[in-house]
């Protein structure tokens, strides 16, 4: 009995020595949620502002401009995959096998995020300069973000741990958004070259009454076209020169605040090939249904997220104020992630899906189909909010679960983790590549003028539709593949007791 009695002693301290081995600090984990700041903050200034900025700024054409945001979302969506198999093939090092992706690409990627808000002092080949500074950032931060994500599965190996991790580092990263559209948004917000309404009612009050707003707007253009530090030109380079700073410091804390701990069990397995990880992760159906479904709605709110400064602008003529909206839009969503994560952790992943995604659907519609209010556009974002934090914070909490399921299923493989987290950004990258090069285009043909302080009824009624109904049907279409999705509560848990069982 003495020695029954020992050994269920001994097997009592050893797990609770690994239960507080696996356990993080918190301040680990505000390291680690630190760390996805700089892919938010990039992401929300080039998702906001990028195609305002090509077409009003940079004063492309807005066929050009498709061209650079369709080419440089799918190269981005190409290196995914490519980034994700090196990583799974990468040595462990003194600081761990994901942390120096993370280091050393850095540095390309501040510089060329910078190199993208420049506008060169040429006319002709200006589309080559951001096609190239836009695809190589692209790059570079893929080398961070996926070694980065999938830095989830080496933290701890404990279920709870990581989703309390990931829930740190979603409430830093909808922070990093609003921090990255207040940067951008209020640098820039600030300066135009369209005249105020006042100046517009004097100028046609004088001599030059008979002169179109658009036509004086055009000939006071061109006259500051060629000063390379014009104001919105200047605000553009100080906003980019203040996010690559904070880059650089997020970077810096996650590498010296994050210990990542080593797989013991991938010393003596054989690295998979690329032709085998892609079938491996292709055939597990979770992963299937879960990517599929929320590539509809991560579309949704993409859609959104790049036609909804042009929307402000031109349709509900909220010029002045758009940089304003869009940051209660962010601000709004950073303050329910800790409601969401409450919801999901007493209702189920699954639940917290469906709640989350619904609840934009009628504020879509209400915005356009209300006349323009201002405050109404300040109440119906702060409740899109709402929606925004459900859509960060959800596809990240549920990708975790399927790499445990899969690895249930498959205790023999490893070294598969950067895989699945790779290539799903492969899949949202590139379909948003494809909406935002068809949405920029479509503005094209629906008569855009470049530069111009007014906008035709057809562009005004592109952007409407841009923003609201095929947005809504894409959250539908998601919402019902979703409904497929095999990993419930109970599931979960039970991959959560085999995992300590094979641990």
């Amino acid at each position: 009995v003495n020695y029954s009695n020992l050994i269920l002693s001994l097997h009592c301290l050893t797990t609770a020595y690994r239960a507080q081995r696996n356990r993080l600090s918190v301040w680990s984990k505000l390291c680690y949620a630190i760390g996805g700041a700089p892919y938010q903050i990039t992401g929300s200034a080039l998702g906001f502002f990028l195609q305002i900025y090509l077409l009003d700024v940079a004063q492309l054409d807005p066929s050009h401009a498709s061209i650079i945001l369709f080419v440089g979302r799918a190269w981005d969506a190409i290196t995914d995959p490519t980034v994700g198999f090196l990583v799974s093939r990468s040595r462990w090092t003194g600081i761990g096998r994901m942390m120096p992706w993370i280091l050393f690409s850095t540095p390309f990627a501040v510089m060329t995020y910078f190199l993208i808000w420049y506008v060169p002092p040429f006319e002709q080949g200006k589309i080559y300069w951001y096609l190239i500074f836009y695809c190589l950032f692209q790059s570079m931060q893929t080398c961070f973000h996926v070694p980065y994500s999938a830095l989830t599965m080496f933290i701890s190996k404990d279920q709870k741990e990581r989703d309390s991790a990931t829930a740190y580092r979603m409430m830093v990263e909808v922070l990093g958004t609003v921090l990255g559209t207040a940067i951008q948004g209020q640098i820039v917000g600030g300066v135009s070259n369209c005249p105020n309404e006042t100046d517009v009612i004097d100028g046609t009050n004088s001599n030059n009454s008979d002169v179109p707003r658009d036509v004086t707007y055009l000939i006071l253009n061109q006259i500051t076209k060629c000063c390379l530090f014009c104001p919105q030109k200047q605000a553009y380079l100080i906003a980019s020169g203040v996010i690559c700073i904070i880059y650089i410091l997020c970077a810096i804390i996650l590498v010296l605040g994050v210990k990542e701990q080593e797989e013991t069990i991938r010393k003596n397995s054989m690295p998979l090939t690329f032709r085998q990880g892609l079938w491996l992760v292709m055939s597990h159906g979770p992963y299937i249904k879960l990517v599929i479904g929320f590539l509809f709605t991560s579309l949704a709110f993409m859609l959104l997220e790049g036609n909804f400064a042009l929307f402000i602008t031109y349709a509900l003529g909220h010029r002045k104020d758009f940089q304003n909206i869009l940051l209660v839009i962010m601000l709004s969503g950073a303050l329910t992630i800790p409601l969401w994560q409450w919801f999901l952790t007493r209702y189920g992943k699954k639940k917290a899906v469906y709640f989350g995604m619904t609840w934009a659907i009628p504020f879509m519609i209400l915005i356009i189909s209300v006349k323009s209010n201002l405050i109404i556009s300040y109440l119906v974002s702060m409740a899109a909010g709402v929606s925004v934090a459900a859509a960060f914070l959800l596809p990240w909490s549920m990708l975790p679960d399927v790499v445990d399921d899969f690895k249930v299923r498959n205790p023999d493989i490893h070294g598969h983790e950067a895989l699945f987290y790779s290539y799903y950004v492969f899949f949202i990258k590139f379909a948003s590549g494809v909406s935002l090069g068809i949405s920029t285009l479509s503005m094209k043909f629906a008569g855009y003028v470049t530069g111009s302080c007014s906008q035709p009824e057809a562009v005004i009624l592109t952007l409407k539709v841009l923003v609201s109904p095929v947005p809504v049907v894409l959250i539908v279409v998601g919402l019902l593949i979703l409904r497929t999705y095999p990993i419930d509560e109970d599931r979960r848990q039970g991959n959560r007791k085999l995992l300590q069982e094979l641990l």
